[in-house]
């Protein structure tokens, strides 16, 4: 879903060898002619730098946004409710580890990665680190972040890194099914009772800006968009998708009932958009920063989860060594 690390500044590391005009041209060109880069393939060590970085970021994502949603497993107000959540969490995680393969064919390890996670170096988006106070949540994250994610996500398919874009056409399809079902909760809390409506509401009201702020900064602040674009990493800007996504949720909105809380928020007959307000750049900057709502507690449950799984991986490693062992005799 997400692509905020893209914003970030690049680590640092050795450039490859040779990356003379002629190589960068030649690399360039194959990006434009819409060829994938595979892993064997020669690529400038900024271009392998800034895919790391955006998909371990997006593996980090789908990870910790297992948390918000797993918060409310035992609580789901009905069996089929609990069912359906429970197998979104499952995707969830299958995601993670779909990403964190594709990042490996990169030359990373997934300890290095999963280590930069769990010690607060690595970045994952910022809209996990906000609460799930009522089940309407579990509806709005479903509708609004899923949703977010596959706006981003989408044009990710025909990304120019091949594993990732790969990757992405099954992620993207199991999104859509997590999209529909935070909508089908939220469609039958708005035609519930009038308390129920109101639980829909609020839970409008609070995602709605953290779902904006998704798409990462604004492309004047974007550092790093123009580059990734370039490459066909990214398709369109932070700001292009964020408008697509304001287009397409703000008659969904309507159709539920439901007011989104922007009270700038109009249509445009002469361009065909929605235009909104301003979203508080500073919340999203102090999120990323570490001083969201959940960011300590988010950390800490993965961190906590991550020791107390320590015995599955030793038994793993045991078992794959045995089994080497037995083929070696």
């Amino acid at each position: 879903m997400y692509t905020q690390g893209l914003d970030q500044k690049a680590g640092k590391g050795e450039a490859q060898a040779a990356e003379s005009a002629e190589r960068l041209a030649a690399f360039q060109a194959r990006v434009d002619a819409e060829e994938k880069i595979e892993p064997k393939d020669w690529m400038p060590e900024a271009y392998r730098r800034t895919l790391v970085r955006q998909i371990s970021q997006h593996a980090h994502s789908e990870i910790i946004g297992m948390q918000p949603e797993g918060n409310w497993l035992t609580r789901a107000p009905s069996l089929k409710r609990k069912a359906i959540l429970i197998a979104k969490v499952q995707d969830e995680a299958g995601h993670g580890h779909y990403l964190y393969s594709a990042a490996e064919t990169l030359g990373t390890s997934r300890e290095e990665m999963v280590d930069d996670l769990l010690t607060g170096k690595a970045k994952y988006s910022s809209i996990f680190n906000y609460p799930t106070l009522s089940w309407a949540d579990i509806g709005a994250i479903g509708w609004l972040v899923d949703g977010a994610a596959i706006m981003n996500q989408v044009p990710l398919c025909r990304c120019s890194y091949g594993p990732y874009a790969r990757a992405m056409v099954r992620i993207c399809k199991e999104e859509s099914f997590h999209q529909r079902q935070g909508f089908d909760i939220m469609l039958s809390l708005a035609r519930g009772t009038p308390e129920q409506k109101a639980m829909a509401q609020d839970a409008l009201d609070r995602w709605w800006w953290p779902s904006l702020m998704m798409f990462g900064p604004s492309d004047k602040d974007s550092k790093h968009s123009a580059q990734s674009m370039a490459w066909k990493i990214k398709r369109f800007s932070n700001d292009e998708l964020r408008q697509k996504f304001v287009d397409v949720t703000v008659p969904q909105a309507e159709f539920l009932g439901l007011r989104v809380p922007d009270d700038d928020l109009e249509y445009d007959a002469a361009s065909g958009h929605y235009r909104y307000g301003e979203i508080d750049w500073e919340e999203f900057i102090q999120v990323l920063k570490g001083n969201g709502p959940c960011n300590r507690q988010r950390l800490e449950t993965r961190n906590r989860a991550h020791a107390e799984g320590a015995w599955v991986r030793e038994a793993a490693r045991a078992y794959a060594t045995k089994q080497r062992g037995r083929r070696a005799a």
